[in-house]
């Protein structure tokens, strides 16, 4: 039996976006539900909440008021922000960041931000209006209900091996590819000036290499061919390259972060010695 579909109130203004969005998640385990963010969205999702079981946010599309009152109305949830890295914050410290030309990695992000969302256990700091009882309902306890359709284990642990990059197509797999490449480009260009942007695209590209079981040497030439673009770059404009060398530091991070992914992902009773690896050096955990 197939697993039940993840509903997702999308919270976009743009019907390009949203277009665009619905595209990367076609034939996916999500299900996307215009809520429109005009018109009082909280009164409907406070509505719906036992709906829905994340929400695309359009940065950007709700006011800062209406932001802080998701958690005011324990309507938190998993959230994926579309929009410019830039370090800041939308709903929660949980939510996942993606610009808008890297959609080809929205599914994977989902995965992240549900992921992010129970392990962190936000679910636990929904707040309830005043004078209301604190006893959240029952069919309101998002972290069960997630656990329920999809698992904990079964995201984080467990990943879709479908979506694994060596299992899409030829198409869908160069696509990826080049997302995840300006995912890394964007982190480059952040790295020194803006360590919050640059943390927020670290761990988009950390997300999708995990969830996509991105091989390790793959990463490495990403971050190879970017440098040498650049470095190609200077010396045309005339300009020193020397310091190049210094985003090295920013390749250890990806692995380091990578690292820790990959240490979460192996349950703790799991015997090491049993774990496939493969031709990357990764366990492989389909």
């Amino acid at each position: 039996m197939p697993e039940p579909a993840l509903t997702i109130a999308s919270l976009i203004r743009d019907p390009r976006l949203q277009q665009a969005c619905s595209r990367w998640l076609v034939g996916g385990r999500c299900r996307m539900v215009w809520v429109d963010p005009t018109s009082n969205p909280l009164v409907e999702l406070e509505q719906r909440r036992e709906e829905f079981d994340a929400v695309l946010l359009e940065q950007g599309a709700l006011s800062p008021e209406d932001c802080r009152a998701f958690g005011d109305l324990g309507l938190l949830m998993p959230a994926v922000v579309i929009g410019g890295v830039g370090g800041q914050i939308e709903l929660h410290q949980a939510e996942v960041h993606l610009p808008s030309d890297q959609l080809e990695q929205l599914s994977y992000s989902l995965d992240a931000a549900v992921s992010r969302y129970l392990r962190e256990g936000l679910a636990g700091s929904e707040s309830s209006p005043a004078g209301q009882s604190t006893e959240t309902p029952d069919r309101w306890k998002l972290a069960n209900r997630l656990k329920g359709r999809v698992g904990f284990v079964g995201v984080f642990y467990k990943r879709d091996p479908a979506r694994f990059l060596r299992n899409l197509s030829e198409q869908e797999r160069e696509e990826l590819i080049h997302s995840l490449e300006r995912t890394y480009r964007d982190l480059l260009l952040s790295y020194f000036r803006d360590p919050a942007a640059a943390n927020q695209a670290l761990e988009s590209f950390v997300n999708t290499a995990f969830f996509s079981d991105l091989p390790i040497t793959k990463t490495v030439e990403i971050h190879m061919n970017l440098i040498d673009g650049f470095s190609k770059q200077l010396k045309l404009e005339g300009h020193k390259n020397d310091f190049l060398q210094d985003y090295r530091l920013a390749l250890l991070d990806v692995m380091a972060h990578l690292c820790e992914m990959y240490r979460r992902s192996i349950p703790a009773d799991a015997p090491l010695t049993g774990l496939p690896v493969q031709a990357s050096g990764q366990p492989t955990m389909a």
